[in-house]
């Protein structure tokens, strides 16, 4: 399959989990849906044009993660009040990723979206966006960076090495020398034209915290370079 790596970066960012409406929760890192709508930013797509491309794109694109930086959360509160009774409404809070770091897999899984995803590249190699990529939030910037071009294998099972994310499915190798931590996170993989997030295609995954190696089995794809990766 094609491939693409990037790496998005900010100081701050938030992936909304739907079941925290009042005091709202992030994911640990960016969501497939939260990355097509950034794909989206990109290529200069409006809300109507991206109605029918988010389901598309989350059938046709595959995707990986490596949190390169800690997962770190911070809450804020951003409840606006009239100076004239300033504790009429208690505060909301939000809860942020603070400088959140990813270096990104995408890999083309239908071609049916082959322009889209050259276009992707092109526009990710040459550092333009057409509207403001953000993590999550119109107030969290993000910095995106071109990595490399490249081809995944055909999936793979057995033994492998990984840094990015893999489903609570494959089997750890667990090492009593290994000195970091593992995270856990349900990530909403597919958006229907709706703009809502399916429930049934939410995936339960484990990824190793700052950019740390992990030895797994199961299912994965090689990169050309060597590295292997599961993909959603």
């Amino acid at each position: 399959m094609k491939a693409f790596q990037f790496i998005i970066e900010g100081n701050w960012a938030h992936f909304k989990k739907p079941e925290t409406n009042n005091n709202p929760l992030t994911h640990d890192f960016i969501t497939k849906t939260a990355l097509m709508g950034l794909f989206g930013a990109i290529l200069g797509k409006h809300r109507d044009e991206m109605r029918p491309l988010f389901p598309q794109l989350s059938e046709d694109l595959l995707y990986g993660v490596q949190i390169v930086n800690p997962v770190k959360k911070e809450s804020w509160g951003f409840t606006m009040r009239k100076a004239v009774n300033l504790f009429d409404k208690p505060p909301k809070y939000m809860e942020f990723l603070k400088f959140p770091k990813f270096l990104i897999a995408v890999a083309l899984n239908n071609p049916r979206s082959e322009r889209i995803f050259s276009d992707l590249s092109e526009s990710l190699k040459n550092n333009k966006s057409c509207f403001t990529p953000v993590l999550g939030l119109h107030n969290c910037p993000a910095d995106l960076s071109f990595v490399c071009e490249s081809n995944f294998s055909d999936k793979q099972t057995g033994n492998f090495k990984t840094k990015g994310f893999i489903s609570k499915n494959h089997k750890i190798d667990v090492n009593e020398t290994l000195q970091f931590r593992v995270g856990f996170d349900k990530i909403p993989t597919f958006q229907n034209d709706d703009f809502w997030n399916l429930p049934d295609k939410y995936v339960e995954v484990i990824y190793p915290s700052e950019n740390r190696e992990i030895t797994v089995e199961g299912d994965f794809y090689r990169l050309q370079n060597g590295e292997c990766w599961w993909l959603i």
